[in-house]
């Protein structure tokens, strides 16, 4: 395993109150968090704001030390061997750069490769390559500072790779980019784990980042893992519903199916158009043969449901039951 998390928890402590009737809160930002990560994974890790994606990542990397449980990243514990495994994972954060502003772009990776003790003859192929599939090589030249933000995420995920990490934690990468640079970087991101198997772990409010990206998603709120599976998974545990709107001949009379158990006809102004609902373990295939076996059918499309909506039906059900 990459990642391997068991229990794990952090605790904040604040300070509420007047002056002189202050009294110490401890609030958890993880509670108990049970994670697994397999190498060339892709994992898109989810939550609300404030549910300990952050605080989950800076131990991970060996930035915050636990308040209890275990965590290990790359088979080393992350706070004792930073240094070490520094040279094992790659951090790109959305509002935080490792560049350097006021220099060109192109003079910061020698500065990381050194940082890395990496010989020229291995980090510089690594590095053209990264120009080269980035398209970086436009604004080398230009001081970061001057970047715009999507060629400066560019920049970042390359320094993020410059040392061919087995492990890229990204936190938010895409916030604030354009349609094109998001596709561009996700095409870019996606040859680089098929062709180097590089894990990749992805916190991102972006959900379209997570379908075109990962195929696992987990899922947290406050502090603990609310979900952990595929989106079909998401789906069948949520209880979505799927619409299958089917084009039939008809004539001015509405036409009234009789349905499989769990799949419902919605009420529809043109006779000739049925909307029927239904959810696992029906499926599409067994629902249309239904309406095929009593109408004559013109066309069918299928609606599924938004990963939005799947992943704010969890974040709903979590927050009812911390309430209860």
């Amino acid at each position: 395993m990459i990642i391997e998390a068991k229990e794990l928890g952090r605790d904040y402590v604040l300070h509420e109150g007047s002056l002189w009737r202050r009294r110490r809160v401890v609030k958890p930002a993880l509670d108990g968090l049970d994670l697994t990560v397999e190498a060339g994974a892709a994992v898109g890790y989810l939550g609300a704001n404030g549910a300990g994606k952050s605080t989950t990542i800076k131990m991970l990397t060996g930035i915050l030390t636990p308040t209890r449980g275990q965590v290990r990243t790359c088979g080393l514990d992350p706070v004792p061997r930073r240094r070490e495994l520094a040279r094992q994972i790659g951090v790109v954060f959305g509002q935080r750069s490792q560049l350097w502003w006021d220099l060109p772009l192109g003079e910061s990776y020698p500065i990381l490769s050194a940082m890395h003790r990496l010989p020229g003859r291995i980090w510089k192929p690594r590095f053209d390559t990264l120009v080269d599939e980035l398209d970086l090589s436009g604004f080398l030249g230009t001081p970061v500072r001057q970047l715009s933000l999507g060629q400066r995420m560019r920049g970042e995920v390359a320094a993020a790779l410059v040392h061919s990490p087995d492990l890229l934690i990204l936190d938010e990468p895409t916030i604030g980019l354009d349609m094109l640079s998001k596709e561009r970087l996700r095409h870019f991101l996606v040859r680089e784990r098929t062709e180097r198997g590089t894990t990749l772990f992805l916190t991102t409010h972006d959900l379209s980042d997570v379908q075109r990206l990962c195929e696992r998603m987990v899922i947290i709120d406050r502090g603990r893992v609310a979900f952990d599976g595929t989106e079909a998974e998401l789906a069948a545990v949520t209880g979505a519903r799927r619409r299958l709107v089917v084009d039939v001949v008809a004539d001015d009379e509405p036409v009234l199916l009789d349905l499989p158990a769990g799949a419902e006809q919605l009420p529809t102004d043109d006779a000739s158009r049925l909307q029927v609902e239904f959810a696992s373990p029906l499926t599409a295939a067994g629902v249309l043969a239904a309406v095929q076996a009593q109408c004559s059918v013109v066309d069918i499309a299928l609606t599924e449901p938004t990963i939005e909506e799947l992943v704010g039906t969890i974040y709903r059900r979590a927050s009812i039951s911390s309430r209860t």
